[in-house]
C-alpha cells in the first residue's frame, strides 16, 4: 500500500487550499492509499534556533514534538502534496518554520558541502492560492514566489515536481470551477 503525506498550510478550513487538498485526498483513498492529512496550524512545535547541531546528529535537539512526527511520517511516505496560501509572494510563515525544523531529515550535506537530496526517488504535488488575479499572480511573483519557495525546499530534498496549481484571484473567486476540480483529480494520478 502506498502512503503519502499532505500538508495543508491553510489557516481556513473551507479555503480553496482546503477544497483542493481534500478533493486530492479522497482520489489516493479511492485508489487504495493510505494517506496522512496534517493541518499545520493545528500542529505543535517551536521554530529552529539555528544550533545546526542537527547537520551532525541528523536529529533535533529539540524535544520530541509535532514537528519531529510529522518528518518521520514524511520520510516513510512514497509521496507529498503541499498546499500553500500565498502570503507576501511566499508559503506560510507556519510551513516555513516547520521546514526549517526538517532540514536535517529532507538533505544532508556531502564532504565538499553541496546538499545531499535524502527524499530523492519521491514525487510531490504543490497547491497555492492568491488573492491577486491572473496573470498578475504570475507577473508580480505572487502565487508564482510561493511556488518557487516550496520548490526550492522539495527539489534541493529529492522530490520530484508531479504539478503545481496556482488559483489566483480568490477575492472574486471564491469557489472552485469545474475545471479545477477535474484537474485536482488528474493530477494525483501523476503521484502514482
Amino acid at each position: 500500500m502506498r502512503t503519502f503525506v499532505i500538508l495543508n498550510a491553510s489557516p481556513r478550513p473551507n479555503s480553496n487550499i482546503c477544497q483542493m487538498l481534500h478533493i486530492m485526498r479522497n482520489e489516493l483513498l479511492a485508489c487504495g492509499s493510505r494517506v496522512h492529512y496534517i493541518d499545520i496550524c493545528k500542529l505543535q512545535f517551536r521554530p529552529c534556533v539555528g544550533c545546526m547541531k542537527c547537520r551532525d546528529t541528523h536529529d533535533c535537539v529539540m524535544p520530541e514534538d509535532d514537528a519531529k512526527q510529522i518528518l518521520r511520517l514524511v520520510q516513510q511516505s512514497d509521496g507529498l502534496i503541499v498546499g500553500s496560501p500565498c502570503y507576501w509572494g511566499n508559503m506560510t510563515g507556519q510551513l516555513k518554520t516547520l521546514f526549517d525544523r526538517w532540514v536535517y531529515g529532507l538533505m544532508d550535506h556531502s564532504e565538499s558541502g553541496y546538499p545531499k537530496p535524502l527524499q530523492s526517488g519521491k514525487k510531490a504535488i504543490i497547491v497555492t492560492t492568491c488573492s491577486t488575479p491572473w496573470p498578475f499572480n504570475i507577473l508580480f511573483k505572487q502565487s508564482a514566489g510561493t511556488v518557487r519557495a516550496l520548490k526550492e525546499i522539495l527539489c534541493w530534498s529529492g522530490f520530484k515536481i508531479a504539478n503545481v496549481i496556482q488559483k489566483a484571484g480568490t477575492i472574486k473567486d471564491k469557489d472552485l470551477s469545474s475545471h479545477e476540480i477535474a484537474k485536482c483529480r488528474k493530477i494525483v494520478q501523476k503521484l502514482n
